[in-house]
């Protein structure tokens, strides 16, 4: 998967947590509980992208980019 696409997948899964977190994981119609996601499996799949190097800022590999100095000695 491209580093494009793994960021907006770690977008969308973030988007869903938060929609988890604030209208609950599973609702009652009747004497029917019906689940809209399972939040373990987000998470999941949010730490698996992380780790894969996704980042929600598109910044890359998820790694610090540092410059190097060469200093010549006699």
């Amino acid at each position: 998967m491209s580093n494009e696409a793994a960021n907006l997948r770690l977008k969308q899964y973030i988007e869903a947590e938060k929609a988890i977190l604030v209208a609950g994981q599973s609702y009652k119609i009747g004497n029917r509980t019906l689940t809209r996601a399972n939040l373990s499996e987000i998470r999941e799949a949010i730490s698996s992208l992380i780790a894969s190097g996704a980042t929600v800022d598109g910044s890359g590999n998820g790694r610090a980019c540092r410059a190097k100095q060469i200093i010549m000695r006699d």
